[in-house]
This record gives structure tokens, sequence and C-alpha cells, in this order.
């Protein structure tokens, strides 16, 4: 049974949005449904969304996450948030009054975040949000209804689509160039205006090769999903489920390039909000403690909720005298130049990041928050936030002669996982219906790993 009636959660949304638009909150209208546990657990392994296409890995995540709960070895969010317009948030009915009005405080931060910070006002269309999944829902149903076509080819595309969704356009915002406006552009680059004195022009330098123009892709393509849909054997509906996987994850990228500020951001204006309500005794002692919940640091690991509101909240101490600059942060940055420009020595001495590293069965720590070390703690964090740990692989060469997809590893120091390497190429050659090949680095040497139209898989040096 709940402690509290729908009205009372009115007035106090009243009163938290009141005090947010005071502080210079700037929100898409809201709305609110309470829900209760198992639909919070479908809601959050279906990402969020009222309705959203079926794929085993959703089931997985929910019978997953289910008996976590059930167990009591996980806990559930206490509210999930969706970036449209209007914003739509749930609430789980079995939390307490007090957990209703940080949750909606909470909510208030997000909304804010999504309205205003650039890469969400670059990368989607808020108010299009809600239709655009229901769409991708119908569509992918009919595919499966459809008798020439039926649920096993669907997964198939499906499974190879979640395989590889990330390998697309990591610059928000930014329009992705055909082949043919690329070949363009690099033959405006590559041809040098006629000149009155041909002699003093600079001479090219020896190394400098004009590339193969009719090469495709013409320089390294970066949206391995986009390249597919256009130059694969793919059927049509086939092409139409890895545009639904690519929209759907463009939509997602600002999220996962901005998890620690958009939780850093909500968690500090829920703080300052429920501080200015006066709460009563009881109230005000159950959000001290929820708050410590949810910002607590976490063993062996990095709580974005902790670091971002630490951030923030250094960031107004620091100025005052210019409340305007946490809003102007939450614009324009994303989670690795707020890191990179925010996160202080003296931020990283009080919360005791180190950096360790496992050798053996033992961990080994390698930098502590000191006058040396805090820089590469800060780097290290940086360079481990959003996408960056996921490896980014171009498309290097089609030799169509045979088919042959040539994929290019990104080399940063850091070695890609050879069973999952191997594993999403068999997923590329369904949907390339070729010969793939991925070039990389491993042990300091240049590799090549094969995987032939029949899925077997060789490594080889290149």
């Amino acid at each position: 049974m709940t402690e509290y009636s729908m009205q009372e959660l009115l007035e106090w949304n009243e009163k938290i949005e009141e005090i947010a638009r005071a502080e210079g909150l700037d929100y898409y209208e809201q709305e609110f449904e309470i829900c209760s546990y198992e639909d919070m657990i479908g809601y959050e392994t279906y990402v969020g969304m009222p309705s959203h296409y079926p794929h085993w890995s959703y089931g997985k995540n929910y019978e997953r996450t289910k008996t976590l709960h059930k167990y009591n070895l996980t806990g559930l969010p206490y509210e999930m948030v969706i970036n449209s317009d209007p914003c739509i948030a749930y609430l789980m009915k079995d939390n307490t009054l007090l957990l209703q009005i940080l949750t909606i405080a909470h909510v208030y931060g997000h909304n804010d975040f999504f309205k205003n910070n650039r890469l969400f006002k670059l990368g989607t269309r808020a108010k299009d949000t809600v239709e655009m999944f229901k769409n991708h829902a119908n569509r992918i149903r009919e595919y499966i209804q459809d008798p020439g076509i039926g649920y096993a080819k669907v997964e198939k595309i499906l499974n190879a689509a979640h395989a590889i969704k990330y390998q697309i356009s990591r610059n928000i915002g930014v329009k992705v160039l055909s082949q043919e406006e690329k070949r363009r552009e690099m033959l405006q680059r590559y041809r040098r205006p006629k000149s009155e004195y041909p002699l003093l022009e600079p001479r090219p330098k020896d190394e400098e090769v004009p590339p193969d123009f009719k090469k495709i892709p013409v320089e390294p393509e970066e949206d391995m999903l986009l390249f597919i849909m256009k130059y694969s054997k793919l059927s049509e509906w086939e092409r139409d489920i890895l545009s639904i996987v690519r929209e759907e994850t463009l939509y997602f990228l600002p999220q996962i390039e901005t998890k620690i500020m958009n939780e850093g951001w909500a968690s500090f204006w829920h703080y300052n909000i429920l501080n200015k309500l006066n709460l009563e005794q009881g109230l005000h002692l159950e959000f001290l403690k929820r708050h410590n919940q949810v910002i607590r640091p976490l063993l062996g690991q990095l709580n974005p909720y902790y670091i971002g509101f630490k951030i923030f909240e250094d960031l107004r101490k620091r100025h005052e005298d210019n409340p305007q600059i946490i809003f102007e942060v939450r614009e324009i940055e994303r989670d690795q130049s707020f890191i990179r420009r925010y996160l202080t020595r003296e931020l990283c001495e009080e919360m005791n990041l180190f950096e360790y590293t496992k050798i053996g069965s033992s961990y080994i720590i390698t930098e502590v928050s000191d006058e040396e070390g805090w820089e590469s703690i800060r780097d290290t964090i940086a360079n481990s936030v959003g996408l960056s740990g996921i490896p980014v692989i171009k498309v290097s060469e089609w030799v169509q002669k045979d088919n042959t997809l040539i994929l290019e590893h990104e080399y940063d120091g850091r070695e890609i996982e050879l069973s999952y390497a191997y594993e999403t190429l068999k997923h590329i050659v369904d949907l390339w219906d070729g010969k793939v090949m991925l070039i990389t680095n491993i042990d300091n040497k240049r590799k090549l790993i094969i995987c032939d139209e029949e899925k077997r898989v060789a490594l080889m040096d290149a």
C-alpha cells in the first residue's frame, strides 16, 4: 500500500516545478506515469520505450533483471525518463512519498538536460521520439508476420545489426556525406589552381600520392551500417531493418556520450530543489539517506551520479559570482570534454580516485591523486567514457571483383577481444554475403582476421 495520494503527488510536483523555474531550469512539458515494479522492469529492459520492436535480447534482459530483483541482488531505478517532447517519466508506485518527491525533482533535471545540451539538440528530434519507436515496432512486426519473411529471417538481420550498431558516425549532428560527395571534396583538395608563376608553387612531396578516386569507399568509412545498407546485396526489407537499428542507435548516442553529465546534473538539481522544499524532519532525514545512496562512491568502479554531482557542485562553488556557468557547461559539453576540463586535482583528491591494474590474480595501484598522478587518472576516465570503450572499425575497401569487404581497426594501443571479433565478423558476413577481412594489431604486429562466406575464421599476419 502506498502512503500517499495522487493529489499529494500533484501538489509536490507543483512545488518542485515552481522552484525549478525559479532556479532557471528550462524543460519540455513534463508527463508522469505511475507503474508497478513489473512494468518498470519491462521499461528498463526495452530501453524505456512504451513501444519497441521485439527481439530475444530484450526478453533475456527482462528475465535476468526480474530474477535478480526477486532475490534482492539488484535494485530497480526509482524512475525512468524518455527524451521526448513532452518528456515522459515513469515513477514506481512502490516508492515511498519521499522517493517520489526526490525522483520528480531528479526528472526535471534530466528534462532540462535533454532540451538544452547541444548533443541532444543536434542529434535527436524530441517531438518525433515516441512516434518513431512505434513506427519502427510496427514495421518489424509486419516483417515478422509476412509469410515470405517470418521471424527467423528478421531475427538473423536484427542479430547482425545489433552486433555492429555502434559502428556508425560518432560525430553527432554532423551530416554524413555520401561517397560521391566525399569524392568531390577530395578532388577539390587535390586540384591546384592555375598560377601565373607555376615555378613558385610549392612542389608536392614525394610521399604525396594522389588517392584512387574510383575506390569504394574513397576514404575509410566510419559508418559501417550505412555503407552496408547502400552497397550490400540485401533486399529492401533487410535494408529497412538496418535503417531502423541505425536510427535508434543515433537517438541513444547523446545519452551514451553524456551519462556522467546527465546523471550528475539531475542529482545536483534534486539535491538543491529538495533543500528548498522545507521538508518535515522525517522526510528530510530520508532524503539525506536516499541522496547519499544515489551518489555514493562504488567499490572498484566509477559512479556517474557521484562524479557528475561533485563536478557540478564544485563548479557552482568556484563560480558563485557567475551562477550561469553551470548552465553553459551543461549546454556545450559531453562527458569526455567535461572530465578533461572540470575534474580538478582537488576533486580527485577529495574523491580518493586512483588507477589500478590486474596482474595475475592481484590488483596493483598504478596511480594515485597526487601532484603527478591526478592528470593520468583524469585522462584515463576521459578516455573510457561514452563510446570510448568500443573499438572504431572502418570500412577500408570494397574489392568488387570477389565482393570482399576489407575493414580496419583504428588501433589506439588497446587490442580488440578476438573472440568477440570472430563472432562479429560472422554477423557482418550475414549482411554482406561475401568474404570479410579485418586488419588489426595484436602483440604490436599487424594481423589479418578473415571470415569467408562459410563463416570459417582465420588469423594470419597482415
